[in-house]
């Protein structure tokens, strides 16, 4: 996999995570892609989790588990999120 394909896909996602959960004071290149996305980080709760788990696989077709600790190591960060779909794909 070519770092470019990533580092687009990493662009895509801050996107789509400002789009879906209405972030008003967050701009997509405010978000470190290896930083935390939730409590620390970016400060996501669970119903972000659940709102974004939605909108990435709708967009990129792809199914979540259903086993929660699988699901916190996707979400980590937009890094982890894009690595995930790239495998996935």
């Amino acid at each position: 996999m070519a770092g470019n394909d990533i580092e687009k896909l990493e662009e895509e996602l801050k996107e789509l995570i400002v789009q879906t959960l209405r972030l008003e004071d967050v701009q997509p290149s405010d978000i470190n892609t290896t930083e935390p996305l939730f409590y620390d980080g970016l400060g996501l709760d669970s119903l972000d989790a659940l709102e974004l788990g939605v909108a990435i696989s709708k967009k990129y077709g792809i199914k979540l588990t259903n086993d929660p600790e699988e699901n916190r190591k996707v979400f980590a960060s937009v890094n982890t999120m894009a690595q995930f779909i790239l495998e996935q794909g």
